[in-house]
C-alpha cells in the first residue's frame, strides 16, 4: 500500500507541475528573424494544443495560423504560434494577434546587427508532434544577457502553495479531532470483539474436552 500511495502522490504532483509549466507565462530572450502564415490541420489529438478563438467554430478541421521565428543567443531556433486566446483557458485574454504580428514583423533583425526581444509565451514546443508555444507579447530588451524575473509566476505559485498548506494543516487538525478517535474506537471494538471471540472459543473448547473425558 505504501508504494501505491507514493505512486499516486508522485503522479498527482507531476500532473500539477505539468499544468503550471504549460499554463504559466515564460520569457525567452530572442532575435526575431521571420514571420509567416501557414494552414494547420486540427484533426488529431494535438488539437488541444491549439487555441480556439471565440470567433471560430470548434468544428473546423484546419485554419491559417501565424508564426514567429526567432533565434536564441546560443543559436537555437524557436518557433512560436500567434493565436488569440479570447475568453478561454488559459486566461491571457489575448485579442491582439494582428497587432503582435505587426510588432514581430517590425522587430526583425539580422545576425550582423541583432536586436533582442523578450517574447512572453505559454505552452510547449514539440517538433515531432508540431506543437508550438503561443506568443503573448514581445518587448525590446537591452541585450541577450537580460534576465526577466517571473513575478507573476512567483505570486501565483506562492498563493497556490499557501492554499495547499492551509488545506493540509486544517485536514490534519480535522483528522486528529474527528477521524482518528473514531478509528481508534473502531479498532478498540474489533479488539474487544476478538477477545470475546477467543474467550467464547476457549469455553467451547473446554466444554468439548469435558465431554471427551467422560467417554
Amino acid at each position: 500500500m505504501g508504494y501505491i500511495k507514493w505512486a499516486f502522490w508522485i503522479g498527482f504532483w507531476l500532473i500539477v507541475g505539468g499544468f503550471f509549466h504549460y499554463t504559466l507565462p515564460q520569457h525567452d530572450i530572442v532575435r526575431i528573424v521571420n514571420t509567416y502564415e501557414e494552414r494547420q490541420d486540427l484533426t488529431d489529438w494535438t488539437r488541444v494544443f491549439w487555441s480556439v478563438p471565440d470567433d471560430q467554430a470548434e468544428s473546423l478541421i484546419n485554419r491559417d495560423v501565424q508564426f514567429i521565428q526567432a533565434v536564441k543567443p546560443n543559436g537555437s531556433a524557436e518557433v512560436y504560434r500567434n493565436e488569440d486566446t479570447g475568453w478561454r483557458w488559459p486566461p491571457y485574454f489575448k485579442f491582439d494577434t494582428a497587432n503582435l504580428y505587426t510588432e514581430a514583423n517590425d522587430a526583425k533583425s539580422t545576425k550582423a546587427a541583432p536586436e533582442w526581444y523578450s517574447i512572453t509565451h505559454y505552452g510547449w514546443r514539440n517538433e515531432y508532434w508540431s506543437i508550438f508555444p503561443n506568443a503573448v507579447a514581445i518587448k525590446p530588451v537591452a541585450g541577450p544577457d537580460v534576465r526577466i524575473i517571473p513575478w507573476v509566476n512567483i505570486i501565483i505559485l506562492t498563493v497556490f502553495f499557501a492554499v495547499v498548506w492551509a488545506i493540509w494543516v486544517r485536514w490534519r487538525r480535522f483528522r486528529r479531532a474527528r477521524i482518528d478517535p473514531v478509528l481508534e474506537d473502531i479498532g478498540d471494538s474489533f479488539e474487544a470483539a476478538g477477545d470475546s471471540y477467543q474467550n467464547t472459543r476457549g469455553r467451547f473448547g473446554r466444554w468439548v474436552d469435558s465431554w471427551k473425558s467422560k467417554r
